[in-house]
């Protein structure tokens, strides 16, 4: 095939990009707003244009990328942040920043923690929109569920700018009726024929959430949920314990500690974003407000002190 001179069009990289995360045309035409046939004469240009096959299309597989199309990837990732960047400071948007930014992450955490947060974040830039997807489950960055994610892991590879976000305390809870129904519980072994509410194990998103096991050998859960606040409104029916986040359960008057400082695990949330994001500034001034917040509200989020108000970056 003779090589062609032209140069691509940048509107065909975008609706390649879009098919490369969404996974098929017809899925990338959803987030685009247009309809399939839109997509596959994009593609197709961009093909003839390049004089190269981008993807193998099937009925049964979709678009799968080839050789070709995985080498052109990366670059339009890096043309797509290029031109978001320029975007910013030619609009003048690095003294009053606007766009979009998605943040991924855990249900509690994003409805505890972001959520406010963020509302703060928007008082200073009312130009920025941002959607939380609290979820519990991983979202994709390299699909571009979302621009940041916040995860109970460390990213194992992949292009991505990462850093630890904070630490944070789960630990056991009740109702005081509940307490008050049952034998005193004084050490751990007197937690042995009691209820618990966990997680569904085979559908946990992370192995970082089977914490019971590890806690209290051979609990046994009559309920379980994959949601972590079905989990907190099922133990407020006085019922049964749960380990629950600190920074969900240790506010409620209706809950208590059960054997606090002895049944308790601590883990960690990480940040990340895609490199190719690093010079949007509203990514990384998102990034930067939530790192900081979370310094602050630190001993909020290890269950020892109470819960700062959203505050204002310096």
């Amino acid at each position: 095939m003779q090589k062609s001179t032209k140069q691509p069009d940048w509107d065909d990289l975008r609706f390649f990009l879009e098919v490369v995360r969404a996974g098929t045309a017809s899925a990338a035409a959803r987030r685009l707003g247009v309809d399939y046939t839109t997509v596959a004469r994009r593609i197709r240009t961009l093909e003839e244009t390049l004089s190269a096959l981008l993807f193998d299309k099937s009925r049964s597989t979709g678009f799968t990328l080839t050789p070709d199309g995985q080498q052109l990837v990366s670059h339009a990732e890096a043309m797509e942040g290029a031109m978001q960047a320029a975007c910013e400071q030619v609009s003048g948007t690095g003294s009053a920043l606007s766009g979009l930014v998605r943040i991924g992450c855990t249900e509690a955490f994003g409805s505890y923690f972001v959520i406010p947060e963020m509302v703060a974040f928007q008082d200073r830039y009312p130009n920025i929109a941002i959607d939380v997807l609290p979820v519990p489950h991983f979202v994709s960055l390299s699909r571009r569920e979302a621009d940041i994610a916040i995860t109970l892991e460390r990213p194992a590879r992949g292009p991505y700018v990462c850093s630890k976000l904070c630490d944070y305390t789960l630990a056991l809870y009740a109702t005081p009726d509940y307490l008050a129904s049952q034998a005193v519980i004084h050490t751990r072994s007197d937690l042995n024929g009691h209820r618990f509410i966990n997680y569904v194990d085979d559908l946990a998103f992370s192995a970082q959430l089977l914490y019971l096991d590890e806690l209290v050998p051979g609990a046994t859960s009559a309920l379980r949920s994959t949601s972590v606040l079905a989990q907190y409104q099922a133990v407020l029916q006085g019922r049964a314990l749960a380990i629950l986040p600190c920074f969900v359960a240790a506010g409620d008057p209706r809950l208590v500690p059960v054997l606090p400082g002895d049944v308790s695990v601590v883990r960690q949330f990480w940040i990340s974003y895609s490199e190719d994001l690093r010079r949007l500034k509203r990514v990384t001034g998102v990034a930067a407000w939530l790192t900081e917040r979370a310094r602050a509200n630190e001993a909020y989020l290890l269950g020892t002190g109470p819960a700062l108000a959203p505050g204002i970056l310096a």
